[in-house]
């Protein structure tokens, strides 16, 4: 069977491929930027990839005509304001070019709809099924609340909450009731979708046993983690506030909590789960999801993360627009140093971010992040996704990988912190010596003196950073 996979590179998507692959099916992912596509040689060598973009209706001429089945796993949430129109003109485009294809089945990924009243992401789910429903296909939809697993943006925000506030004062929609499913059962839900005759034309809710409050969720999560929390829901906090609150104390961009502040006023909770009886599903607990994905962060397995979103930053470019540093018009900071041991610099500049830091003055590293935060940018809050391994199109705190080499000892960062301007950091050696670049390209005045008024604390943060990267210096 020969499989369509849209949302490749997206938390559902990198977790689907594999088991496609494993099924024995012909996969063709859809991804906007090939730059951002990792996968082992193993994977690479067994699909093809082609590039498009769903909002452009003229990008979607190379999809394959002899497809069987088409996984439709893309949102906009978070990219704009205006997310939802966007959306249905990615839905229409879609819809248009399968119908071209000898496609049966379209298998889409939408969320819990059995409110009276529905939030803005919610309705742009809905208005998404229905112009899918419009092509010349066979449509099953299937629609999750809270979905649980390791780089899950419900995940990440839960364990963000429950691992930094030993006391909470939250706003009331704490309150309000869901039904959360884990991911391995997601995964399976649509694995067993796939030329399954019985589900074509129609929809499914999916969900686990357990209907719980936010609360609820977040005092089971501290249990499982051994924690003791104390939770109070006050009446005052506005959707502002809330979303606020949401961006300040987790890795969340200020988009997505709005987003998501507005969607957790609503309840999501399943009318029938028929699809568990129809595909032999079993789904676990929510205890059960944490733990399994705990086990997954403890053996440094996560396959996926939602901050790996270039929209979880502040741009939605594609790399290879990024990748070839500028020399005209910018600034630089150049600093050259003797390597006393290769295999331990370059071990470091892999190791770089997240929990381990930046090797010096982590504080003014913090603060700077911090200070990003603060007027709305991504800060030191994404860390990384796994603490060995480095991709392009991975994030790195504040910045996102655009070229990594470990052999050829080049690794290249572009910020997505908030900036009058472009910054790239890259590292490379040239056999004997590591060299550190920090690059600025400024937008007008402001750029300029931004640069000059950084001066001083570049000075002490990069010469410190090398310092440590170039001798063989333990890790702090």
């Amino acid at each position: 069977m020969k499989i369509l996979l849209t949302g490749a590179t997206g938390y559902i998507g990198k977790r689907l491929l594999p088991v496609l692959i494993e099924n024995g099916y012909q996969v063709i992912c859809c991804v906007r930027d090939r730059g951002k596509f990792n996968l082992e040689e193993s994977v690479k060598n067994r699909i093809e990839i082609i590039e498009n973009d769903l909002t452009k209706r003229e990008t979607l001429n190379n999809i394959p005509k002899d497809i069987d089945v088409a996984y439709y796993l893309v949102h906009s949430m978070s990219v704009s304001r205006n997310y939802d129109k966007l959306e249905k003109i990615s839905a229409i485009n879609f819809r248009e070019a399968i119908n071209t294809t000898d496609a049966k089945q379209v298998i889409y990924l939408s969320g819990i709809v059995n409110s009276k009243t529905l939030s803005k992401h919610l309705k742009s789910r809905k208005s998404v099924e229905v112009e899918l429903e419009k092509g010349e296909y066979s449509l099953t939809t299937v629609r999750a609340g809270i979905i649980i697993g390791a780089g899950s943006a419900s995940f990440e925000i839960i364990r963000d909450l429950v691992e930094k506030l030993p006391i909470m004062v939250t706003p009331k929609w704490l309150k309000t009731k869901c039904q959360p499913i884990a991911i391995r059962d997601v995964i399976k839900i649509l694995t067993r979708l796939a030329g399954n005759q019985e589900t074509y034309n129609s929809s499914y809710d999916i969900a686990g046993d357990e209907i719980l409050t936010y609360k609820e969720m977040l005092l089971s999560f501290a249990e499982v983690r051994g924690l003791k929390r104390l939770i109070y829901t006050v009446p005052v906090m506005t959707p502002k506030l809330s979303s606020y609150w949401l961006y300040f104390v987790t890795s969340t961009s200020y988009k997505l909590a709005t987003s998501l502040v507005d969607s957790m006023k609503i309840e999501v909770i399943a009318k029938s789960r028929e699809i568990n009886d129809i595909l032999n599903i079993t789904p676990l607990t929510y205890k059960e999801a944490v733990k399994g994905a705990f086990k997954k962060i403890e053996q440094n397995e996560i396959v996926s993360s939602w901050k790996d979103s270039t929209i979880s930053g502040r741009l939605n470019y594609k790399i290879s627009d990024y990748i070839k540093v500028p020399e005209f018009g910018c600034y630089k900071d150049v600093r050259k140093r003797e390597m006393s041991d290769y295999k331990s610099s370059i071990d470091k500049i892999w190791s770089i971010g997240g929990k381990t830091g930046w090797y010096y003055a982590n504080s003014m590293w913090r603060l700077r992040g911090l200070l990003d935060k603060m007027i709305g940018g991504v800060g030191l809050r994404r860390g990384r996704t796994n603490q060995n391994k480095i991709h392009a199109g991975d994030t790195l705190d504040f910045w996102r990988v655009l070229y990594a080499n470990k052999q050829e000892g080049r690794l290249l960062l572009f910020a997505e912190m908030k900036l009058p301007g472009e910054a790239w950091l890259e590292f490379r050696t040239d056999g004997n010596n590591l060299i550190q670049t920090a690059t600025f390209r400024p937008k007008g005045l402001l750029g300029r003196l931004y640069w000059f008024s950084v001066l001083p604390m570049h000075g002490i943060v990069f010469r410190g950073m090398i310092n440590r990267l170039s001798k063989n210096h333990k890790i702090n």
